[in-house]
């Protein structure tokens, strides 16, 4: 399982050179990305009050080329925190313009989906989002299962702890990501 990370600082790029580690990129963060790194394109929604927008979102996307764009693991499509209904809504457009820029397809699972709910042949990852309670119960376990059996990558946001990290390999995700690393990235790399 790849972790990765928004920290590109000193301590990490080595392990960023390897792929060891991967990078979640984001509108905000806007790394200058290496040929050799994996890396995800994260919308940046999980902030409603500094999210890009829509348009800033995939005008983003859209400045990759295409050797950065086969290196992506995913791009995710734009979701509501918290709110499975209005997340849905807000994802389905977008599923096919993430596609035909050239970008693997994730759709971000918020509290209250149900494996089926999920546009599982217009998608390649899906993305273990919303409120911790949606993450560390069974909604997650549920869709993680659905998604091994579709064929599906998947992925597990703000996961922090080495306990969160081995809890999620176990369910058998593909990639996960967090901060862990950029607080005391000395201390906590090891």
């Amino acid at each position: 399982m790849m972790y990765l990370t928004g920290c590109n600082g000193p301590l990490v790029r080595p392990l960023l050179d390897s792929r060891v580690l991967g990078l979640l990129n984001t509108p905000k963060s806007n790394y200058k990305l290496q040929p050799n790194w994996a890396w995800a394109a994260d919308n940046g929604c999980f902030n409603a009050k500094t999210y890009v927008g829509d348009e800033a979102w995939l005008a983003w996307l859209k400045k990759f080329d295409a050797a950065q764009r086969e290196a992506c693991l995913f791009a995710t499509a734009p979701d509501v925190v918290g709110d499975s209904a209005r997340s849905l809504a807000r994802s389905l457009p977008f599923l096919s313009v993430i596609r035909d820029l050239g970008y693997p397809v994730a759709l971000v699972t918020q509290d209250g989906m149900r494996p089926d709910e999920v546009p599982w042949p217009q998608i390649d990852w899906l993305f273990i989002g919303g409120t911790n309670r949606h993450k560390l119960g069974g909604e997650a376990k549920a869709l993680i299962a659905a998604a091994k059996d579709h064929g599906k990558m998947v992925h597990v946001g703000r996961v922090n702890s080495q306990k969160r990290f081995l809890a999620f390999a176990a369910l058998g995700t593909d990639s996960v990501d967090g901060t862990f690393l950029a607080f005391a990235p000395k201390e906590n790399l090891p």
